[in-house]
């Protein structure tokens, strides 16, 4: 799959995703990975960032609001258009464009950090969005990002469950074939019926790499490794959302962070 097969499947995916997430739906987001992504990421008051593949601008928000100067890019127009719009309606000085991470518009050493949040793995070419951010960092600035964990979001899985219905493991599978662009298809598991029943399910081109190639791109790159985290939800956030109990069974995302 090439880079507007990519392209295409998020413009298609783009009104749902933003009207569904935005409306809480996109539990997994919310209360297990950004809150995680947004910890490690610490300081970032008064440097400026970029996040790659912003879509429609969540998280560029939430690390604005920590006092980054951000910029935002997408592959798709339509999630460009939504971001402009929410920064619009409530400024937080970010510059959105729509570009591709593969090729990104800011010359060398124009970022103090860059992120990434769920969107690599979607990429056609992640090798190459990993040196793009790397050549637009500025010296000892850091990469930050997040996947879904490969170790568990194999081609080939399933849950195993009990008498009652309950997720107790997971089964993996095919962890070295690679897939180029298989499309998934699937809607935020929180999703009430009548908003399914309105929307379509997401396309999902998969791009599924081993844990040591994504490692091993970054630091042939010339990143230095620097910190991981495997978030989960805590009993808190269980109390309120029970459906992410499974997060305690499997590691769901895996985040890296990593120094120019």
């Amino acid at each position: 799959m090439k880079e507007n097969d990519v392209k295409k499947c998020w413009e298609e995916n783009a009104e749902a995703w933003t009207t569904l997430s935005r409306e809480g739906y996109d539990i997994y987001r919310d209360h297990v990975n950004t809150p995680a992504f947004l910890s490690m990421l610490g300081n970032v008051k008064g440097l400026k960032g970029l996040d790659i593949g912003c879509g429609e601008g969540h998280n560029t928000r939430e690390i604005a609001k920590k006092g980054a100067f951000m910029a935002g890019i997408d592959i798709s127009e339509k999630f460009i258009h939504y971001a402009q719009h929410r920064e619009d309606q409530y400024p937080l000085h970010i510059k959105y464009m729509r570009a591709s991470g593969l090729n990104i518009p800011f010359k060398d050493e124009s970022f103090d950090f860059c992120v990434a949040i769920m969107s690599l793995m979607d990429m056609s070419e992640h090798e190459s969005a990993i040196k793009e951010a790397y050549r637009v960092l500025k010296k000892n600035g850091f990469f930050q990002f997040s996947i879904t964990h490969p170790c568990f979001q194999t081609p080939k899985w399933e849950w195993l469950k009990n008498e009652k219905g309950e997720k107790t493991a997971m089964i993996c599978g095919d962890y070295f074939r690679q897939p180029n662009g298989k499309i998934e298809e699937w809607i935020f598991s929180s999703t009430p019926q009548e908003l399914t029943d309105k929307f379509n399910k997401f396309k999902i081109p998969i791009f599924t790499r081993t844990l040591s190639s994504w490692l091993n791109v970054l630091i042939k790159t010339g990143f230095v490794l620097e910190k991981f985290a495997e978030p989960y939800a805590d009993e808190e956030t269980l109390k309120k959302y029970p459906q992410l109990a499974d997060t305690k069974i499997i590691a769901y995302f895996l985040i890296t962070r990593c120094r120019k």
